[in-house]
């Protein structure tokens, strides 16, 4: 196991810094304190050759100036609040408002837009880069002094381990997730269209044209939605269902997960022989699949566009402050928010 540290820049005159672990395989993974942002990954094909499997970029500026959130941890809140507004007891507070009339991803200051303090643990079986941030009272107009804590972890088993704790001082609101797009095509090579995917899920959230949730829990069953059984990511761009229309010709929705821990999301390249197991303790997995990805900017020397990446972000629901048969995300003084989330690399047999 090997661990390198170099600087990435300044942001406000702050020295923000690049990390790179590297196991006994050869798999590398490089991630920043701005943001906690996962730069690269690098994993083997099924001929042993290792290549780059996310999104980004080769420098932090353009990290500030484009990223739709590639590789950043997200938070206070991951996804959207309706209105940018929302109730505890009997208190209302008011959001920044950063999508139209609502609230999206923890606001311009959110978690992947601020540099978090970073140490390095490592032994001869894993390393890790702890990144620790206190977030204060009022920050984006959340209530509460907020300690986070996030670990990244490479082992020897090619297995990502991201790990979040979070405290309050006050009763808030804390539901983290990470941002990173995938594409198991190696460098960028092919979109991520024909990709299969897996999804222990029987449900899915419907959303309404501010990609809001209803409320309403859907079946998957006879459905572009069912991925209990291995499904192409391009089957949701040519499915007529409303729901993936709405999404822009593709996915942007929240699957609640059947089990946990459980290898319960298979994302495969069958192509490069990729293959991304992913386990988590969440109710659920955002799927994207890169609807929206457009503008004049290159991710490593490749012009965006849709379909380039896609994010499998594990998280409890979005919005949920608003419906009350959603699992809660409210967070109160003496207790913990945990989260755990393993990413697991291998080839096809």
């Amino acid at each position: 196991m090997k661990v390198w540290q170099r600087d990435f820049g300044k942001v406000d005159g702050q020295t923000t810094c690049l990390f790179t672990m590297k196991n006994n395989s050869g798999m590398e993974m490089t991630c920043s304190n701005y943001g906690c942002i996962i730069t690269k990954i690098l994993v083997p094909d099924s001929n042993g050759t290792l290549e780059n499997i996310v999104l980004g970029f080769n420098n932090l500026e353009e990290y500030i100036q484009y990223s739709p959130y590639f590789g950043s941890v997200i938070g206070r809140v991951a996804g959207r609040i309706k209105g940018a507004q929302f109730e505890i007891d009997g208190i209302t507070y008011t959001l920044e408002q950063n999508e139209n009339s609502n609230h999206l991803h923890g606001g311009n200051r959110g978690f992947h837009n601020v540099i978090w303090n970073a140490t390095v643990k490592e032994n001869e079986e894993e390393i890790t880069i702890e990144f620790t941030y206190m977030s204060p009272d009022g920050e984006e107009g959340y209530p509460g002094n907020v300690n986070m804590k996030v670990q990244y972890t490479l082992t020897n088993n090619n297995e990502l381990l991201i790990s979040y704790y979070g405290t309050t001082d006050q009763k808030t609101l804390l539901n983290v997730t990470n941002h990173t797009y995938f594409n198991l095509s190696g460098n960028l090579k092919r979109d991520i269209l024909d990709h299969t995917l897996t999804i222990n899920s029987d449900e899915f959230l419907e959303l309404n044209n501010e990609l809001l949730p209803t409320g309403q829990i859907l079946e998957v069953k006879n459905t572009s939605f069912d991925f209990r059984k291995e499904r192409k990511i391009i089957d949701g761009l040519r499915s007529p269902h409303s729901q993936n229309i709405l999404a822009g010709e593709g996915y942007d929705h929240p699957f609640l997960l059947s089990t946990n821990h459980q290898q319960e999301i298979r994302l495969a390249d069958k192509k490069s022989g990729r293959v991304m197991v992913i386990e988590t303790d969440e109710p659920s997995v955002v799927l994207y699949t890169g609807n929206q990805l457009e503008g004049h900017y290159k991710v490593h020397g490749i012009p965006v566009r849709k379909y380039l990446g896609l994010c499998l972000e594990t998280q409890g629901l979005p919005d949920s402050i608003h419906h009350s048969h959603f699992p809660s995300a409210v967070l109160k003084k003496g207790e913990e928010f945990k989260s755990k989330t393993k990413y697991y690399f291998t080839i096809m047999n």
